[in-house]
């Protein structure tokens, strides 16, 4: 009788230990396919430009479950088209009355107080060609587009949609304008026009994602560094720049 009983104990003892011996592997599992898509998700991310990283960061970034639940970003403004590329859904907007040039600046300057506030010193905005015009600087660091290239930051691309929201509802024709500065190219194949022109119309592409009618562009023009932003010191980063310029209707 004691030795059933021992026996007994035994094999309690290894159908205990087996019960228990196979959970690690279900973890381990759980661990290896927790990791596969962790580097699955670096990797896609790898693959996405730097405009669509900016449009998805900047959707999440402002997410409320209390304003937003249900939706998406192709909602409100992005949607995924071809091969996953993120382009922009214009919604239907109400168009505002024409605002006479120094309410519709001081509109501009709140929107920018309130949602580029760590970045208000590269924003500027003044009265030009009748209209209102908002200035997008380069500083030390903290460029617009990426060296010698027409490619947006996401720093311009935060700022042009804020921006944007403001002037999307507006009835103005706008005009586009690239600015560099005196540093020149070591080739004559491409110079400091195109790279002006073609940052230019880059901003228009962005604003047509937007939902910006095309022919709201009454000029999309790249200046080089004709028109420096800070005279005294042509080759300053501040000089590297996009202007929007919200016209106003010339009267008869």
């Amino acid at each position: 009788m004691k030795a059933q009983k021992i026996i007994i104990k035994k094999v309690v003892k290894k159908n205990h230990g087996g019960h228990h011996g196979g959970q690690w592997k279900v973890a381990y599992a759980d661990f290896v396919t927790a990791m596969m898509a962790f580097f699955l998700l670096l990797w896609l991310l790898t693959m996405v430009s730097q405009e669509k990283r900016a449009i998805l960061s900047q959707y999440f970034k402002h997410f409320t479950i209390f304003e937003k639940s249900g939706q998406t970003f192709l909602d409100s403004s992005a949607g995924i088209a071809g091969q996953g590329a993120i382009t922009v859904v214009p919604q239907a907007v109400q168009t505002l009355p024409i605002m006479k040039p120094e309410e519709f600046k001081e509109v501009l300057k709140k929107a920018i107080e309130e949602k580029l506030q760590d970045v208000k010193d590269q924003v500027y905005v003044d009265i030009f060609e009748g209209g209102v015009r908002v200035q997008l600087i380069d500083t030390e660091g903290k460029p617009m587009f990426n060296l010698g290239s027409a490619e947006p930051t996401p720093l311009a691309l935060r700022i042009l949609h804020v921006v944007g929201e403001s002037i999307l509802p507006m009835p103005n024709s706008i005009a586009i304008e690239g600015h560099t500065d005196s540093l020149a190219y070591r080739t004559t194949h491409y110079t400091n026009w195109e790279l002006s022109t073609e940052r230019a119309l880059s901003a228009r592409k962005v604003l047509e994602k937007m939902g910006f009618s095309p022919t709201r562009f009454s000029r999309v023009s790249g200046y080089a560094d004709t028109v420096p932003f800070v005279k005294e010191d042509p080759t300053d980063a501040r000089n590297r720049r996009i202007s929007l310029i919200l016209l106003n209707p010339k009267k008869d």
